[in-house]
């Protein structure tokens, strides 16, 4: 344990301390420097002056009315995270409708990151439409056999390759969930990438839904925190059910202010980082190809958001051996870590996850595939 942790810490300076990179983490960098990153932003902002918060209130509750303004709703409510947000909002509903049951994927996140938290917190019990990479259909949500209260839709689904479906699609599952009379809840931890695939702006997606979630750290680069946006009276009884689960902390004012910059910052820019992620997917699957790499996958081939999947031939320790001697050696860092396939998965294939964002618009085509053929010199 204490040896992973050492390699773990290596890495992240390698990785942090690189001179090119595909993407910025909120894990990257120092406490230091991170913390003065956020406090200079903060004393050019009228945040700054305020005063700190507490139980809630003052720099939270404005970012409360700020999510809810850019996402359509009356209300929202911070949480310290979203799974905690995720556990009320599904409680909340299962007491409104009667029905404990949650329809989801079985690649949500409550159900493979969350230690079955909606059963053994929550007293949920979860049924799955689909066993398919993608979100479910209209006819698949309407034909289950089962009654639901509450369907759940995480936009975009990480866990299959951070896959969307098409704007008609989302609207067509939405309507065969309230012809069941169930209300719908979007899991939105980067609701905020999904604009551009869907054509349409925020507060029309979010509107879709009876609820929706949000992260502050997935996509805006917080540092931590989640909100739950929906009608008064469900984020009322919300707030009441947050003291409940522990999470009605003293003082959340550096996650606040740091859920406020991504969102004066790094929203507006989401499209563009969208863009070029597309551009990235490309050079890799064109770098691939060009070197005969037996068997790859570049998923989506174009990606739905800024985020994607890559596949590989290879044991996933030596190909992040291989991304983190590119970065030693180079001051590139084209992938970090890789995992082994899911499951169900090719055998012999390591995965992992492509973010495009700030220091990635840097990046041309070239650039893409000149890292694929350094790092390929050293998969061996």
């Amino acid at each position: 344990m204490e040896s992973d942790q050492r390699c773990a810490e290596y890495r992240a300076r390698v990785w942090s301390g690189a001179r090119r990179r595909l993407w910025d983490t909120s894990a990257d960098g120092t406490t230091g420097g991170r913390l003065r990153e956020l406090a200079d932003w903060a004393a050019r902002t009228p945040y700054g002056d305020g005063r700190v918060d507490t139980y809630g209130d003052a720099v939270v509750e404005e970012l409360e009315r700020r999510v809810a303004a850019e996402l359509g709703f009356p209300a929202a409510a911070f949480f310290p995270t979203g799974t905690m947000a995720q556990q009320v909002a599904l409680r909340c509903w299962a007491g409104r409708t009667g029905n404990a049951v949650v329809a989801l994927h079985p690649l949500a996140h409550p159900e493979l990151h969350e230690n079955g938290a909606f059963e053994t917190v929550g007293g949920l019990r979860t049924v799955h439409l689909t066993d398919e990479p993608r979100l479910p259909t209209a006819e698949e949500v309407r034909d289950h056999p089962e009654p639901f209260g509450a369907l759940m839709v995480e936009l975009p689904l990480r866990d299959a390759g951070f896959v969307l479906p098409a704007w008609d699609e989302l609207v067509a599952v939405v309507e065969a969930a309230r012809d069941r009379e169930a209300v719908v809840h979007f899991d939105g931890a980067r609701l905020w990438d999904c604009p551009t695939h869907l054509g349409r702006d925020l507060p029309e997606i979010a509107g879709l839904a009876d609820s929706v979630y949000v992260s502050f750290y997935k996509s805006l680069g917080g540092l931590s925190g989640a909100a739950l946006a929906g009608p008064d009276e469900l984020i009322e009884e919300a707030r009441l059910w947050r003291h409940r689960y522990g999470g009605q902390l003293f003082q959340q004012y550096p996650a606040a202010l740091s859920a406020l910059r991504g969102l004066d910052t790094e929203l507006p820019r989401l499209p563009s980082y969208v863009a070029h992620a597309r551009l990235v997917a490309a050079a890799l699957h064109e770098a691939f190809a060009e070197a005969a790499v037996p068997w790859f996958r570049v998923h989506p081939e174009v990606p739905h958001t800024h985020q994607f999947r890559v596949w590989l031939p290879h044991a996933p320790d030596t190909l992040t051996a291989a991304a983190l001697s590119l970065a030693e050696d180079t001051g590139t860092v084209l992938f970090r870590r890789w995992f082994p396939a899911p499951a169900g998965g090719p055998p012999g294939m390591a995965v992992t996850e492509v973010t495009v964002n700030g220091p990635g618009l840097e990046w041309t085509a070239e650039d893409v595939k000149e890292a694929v053929r350094e790092f390929l010199t050293r998969v061996g």
